[in-house]
């Protein structure tokens, strides 16, 4: 063969090289800025929940979302929908970098779920106070990703590593919304939803929620992964607007299992004061702090759909709303269970941001901002004719005196950062003509 020949052959191997080269780096994806999980509200049960598609695409599994939840647990049914699931085994090094309980085992046909020698871990159903051991496995997961401009929902994404999660059986579903077959924990956990998808895809490890107000139908977001959060017609990022207060270590757990000494997981804030119409609420100071029996503070929850407050804070906000209430010329009306105080709605005018009421502001430490709920946080319409303040009695001796609902977050971007242990919060995305359900998800 001539030299020429070969030098000819050459080019053209090195042609085709740089095409498929080309081709490769085309449809190579780049790495996500922030990954993205819908949130849906089931108006019957007023749960949060998310989807999460596990194994192969769009096997899709609906989970009530739960701020203090460990790990992401679901009924895995039959087994063949989930072709690549594959139990932890017993004392690997996997079982020992989550909270497991031992090992768990099965007599019945092997299945997800139903595996021996597995890694346990408690799975636990706060609405039927349900706790099972039960075997951890790992799949892979389908993820959504956030184009740069914060806009649009950009490339979809394979997990690089498999994801760790329970099958949990049957039983462990009461209470929850039918539209759903299990839960996803965000607590502050190695096997929560945002650690393992930031660790995977090398993201900070920080994670945002907005919550939707409106039915299934309705798009609130997780983000994961930080990034911009825009809300059009608003034009800002929100991201650059959050009043930030300091994330707080309860010294003591508050899952229902867990090891002597261990801290808690869940997120708990320090507030400073409380107000109606800028008038200071008198609360026992030392009821907003946490004592080394990991009593006191104020926590952040999911599950709950109103805020629960100590009898006595309860009691003198309600007192102060009425005061305020009555300035404004709305009419108290007759209670309404579970709620304490309910007036008129013919007397109530409306505006952007819900019903025309008086404001409560949470004083947060550390910032000389206040969280401030507006009426569309405030009040619940229980029928036609009434409205009532969407505030709880939690009685006079609950470990935790505040407890902030799902209700109160609607339509706010509330940001973890777990990188610098502070809690973001933005303005009522109403008062910017706004809502969660203009989102990327839209």
């Amino acid at each position: 063969m001539s030299s020429c020949t070969c030098y000819h052959l050459l080019l053209l191997f090195l042609a085709i090289l740089f095409l498929f080269s080309f081709s490769d780096a085309q449809t190579t994806k780049p790495k996500p800025t922030s990954l993205l999980f819908p949130i849906r509200k089931d108006v019957d049960t007023n749960q949060y929940y998310t989807t999460i598609e596990f194994s192969s695409p769009h096997n899709f599994k609906n989970m009530v979302i739960d701020l203090g939840g460990q790990h992401t647990w679901f009924d895995c049914g039959n087994g063949s929908d989930l072709p690549t699931y594959r139990p932890i085994k017993c004392g690997s090094r996997k079982c020992r970098n989550v909270k497991n309980f031992g090992c768990v085992g099965c007599n019945l046909p092997r299945k997800p779920g139903c595996t021996n020698n597995t890694c346990g871990v408690a799975s636990y159903n706060p609405y039927s106070n349900d706790l099972y051991a039960q075997g951890i496995g790992e799949d892979a997961l389908y993820i959504d990703s956030v184009s740069t401009n914060g806009l649009s929902i950009g490339l979809s994404y394979h997990s690089p590593q498999p994801y760790l999660f329970s099958c949990a059986n049957s039983d462990l579903l009461r209470g929850l919304s039918n539209s759903t077959t299990g839960m996803s924990g965000l607590a502050n956990t190695t096997t929560s939803l945002h650690t393992q998808m930031s660790a995977q895809f090398n993201l900070p490890h920080k994670f945002a929620i907005c919550m939707p107000s409106a039915s299934d139908y309705v798009i609130g977001q997780i983000f994961i992964g930080g990034g911009k959060y825009m809300y059009p017609p608003y034009d800002k990022d929100i991201a650059t607007e959050l009043s930030t207060t300091p994330l707080v270590i309860n010294p003591v757990s508050t899952a229902p299992a867990y090891t002597e000494g261990d801290p808690s997981d869940e997120y708990f804030i320090y507030i400073k004061s409380i107000s109606v119409d800028h008038k200071v609420v008198a609360v026992n100071s030392s009821l907003l702090s946490i004592d080394k029996q990991g009593n006191g503070g104020t926590k952040l929850s999911t599950i709950i759909p109103y805020t629960k407050l100590e009898t006595s804070i309860y009691k003198a906000l309600v007192d102060n709303f009425n005061k305020a209430a009555a300035l404004r010329k709305i009419k108290r009306v007759a209670s309404v269970e579970p709620f304490g105080a309910c007036f008129s709605s013919k007397s109530i005018a409306t505006s952007q941001t819900g019903p025309l009421v008086p404001y409560i502001d949470i004083g947060l430490a550390g910032n000389d901002h206040d969280w401030r709920f507006y009426g569309a946080n405030t009040m619940v319409a229980v029928n036609k004719n009434v409205m009532c303040l969407a505030f709880l009695d939690a009685g006079s001796k609950p470990r935790t005196p505040i407890v902030i609902g799902g209700y109160q977050m609607e339509n706010y971007v509330i940001e973890f950062d777990l990188v610098s242990s502070k809690l973001g919060i933005s303005n009522s995305l109403l008062y910017h003509n706004t809502t969660c359900s203009q989102s990327p998800l839209r």
